[in-house]
């Protein structure tokens, strides 16, 4: 007899819980971690570049414009992390079976993973925020506030997605290390996080218009000073199409039970 929750269609909300509680009691090393590293790359950063960098033609200081990037940076990481480790956790030791015997659809799976991991990236993002605000107070009211929100909401489902896509992908521990070391560190930290685009040379400009992250990155930024290197509205296309591929690409392979399965 189906479990009267899944019967009314609740079961992703039981695996959602189940993601959040597993950060969540370990929040120190979740949560604390990423916090306390963004708040030094703050620091070190701040100090030795305030001064020597000018961005928005100096309309903005580069403390100010550090922030958001780094908020941005812990969501989009943050996110990757849990729904990545969370699977290949699951696939390692062998408890995922008890979720793919469960009657739950490849969009209800989807849904859970990605949902836990969005509440873990705004988590760390709100965390890094909040400790970052004092260098920046102007920040308290961003300019286009729900720019601001629609980027973050996007971007941390972008990566929860990419996360699965990472976790059914790997078989162990190093190659998932391998993906995020190799793919997403790269991604994030070449996306505009410390500089604006404009300072670099029209070659690394333009191989910065094909990270999709720096769409993510620049929409944010934008909700917070009402200025961007580019439209925000093409990064709002760029952002939604990206995550659209993802997301069909995803719900696939798990229709599939791509690597889920022996």
């Amino acid at each position: 007899m189906t479990p009267p929750a899944i019967a009314a269609g609740g079961g992703w909300r039981t695996l959602f819980a189940k993601e959040v509680l597993r950060f969540w009691k370990v929040a120190f090393q979740t949560i604390a971690a990423p916090v306390l590293t963004a708040l030094l790359y703050l620091l070190i950063f701040s100090h030795v570049l305030e001064s020597h960098v000018a961005v928005f033609d100096g309309r903005v200081r580069y403390t100010s414009f550090l922030v958001p990037g780094l908020v941005m940076m812990s969501v989009l990481q943050n996110s990757f992390a849990n729904s990545s480790s969370s699977l290949i956790q699951s696939k390692i030791t062998g408890n995922l079976i008890f979720v793919l015997l469960t009657p739950l659809s490849p969009r209800e799976l989807y849904a859970a993973y990605v949902a836990g991991a969005m509440v873990r990236g705004i988590a760390v993002g709100a965390g890094v925020f909040v400790v970052t605000l004092a260098f920046a107070p102007s920040l308290a009211l961003p300019a286009q506030p729900l720019w601001v929100a629609v980027f973050a909401l996007a971007g941390s489902a972008i990566l929860g997605t990419l996360g699965l896509i990472a976790g059914l992908w790997a078989e162990k521990f190093d190659q998932l290390a391998a993906f995020q070391n190799f793919v997403i560190v790269p991604a994030t930290f070449l996306s505009g996080v410390f500089y604006s685009i404009q300072s670099l040379p029209p070659f690394w400009q333009a191989a910065s218009h094909a990270n999709p992250f720096f769409y993510m990155i620049d929409g944010f930024r934008y909700g917070f000073f009402g200025l961007s290197d580019t439209s925000p509205w093409l990064s709002l296309g760029i952002v939604i199409a990206f995550g659209a591929g993802l997301a069909t690409l995803t719900l696939a392979l798990l229709a599939r039970g791509w690597k889920l399965r022996p």
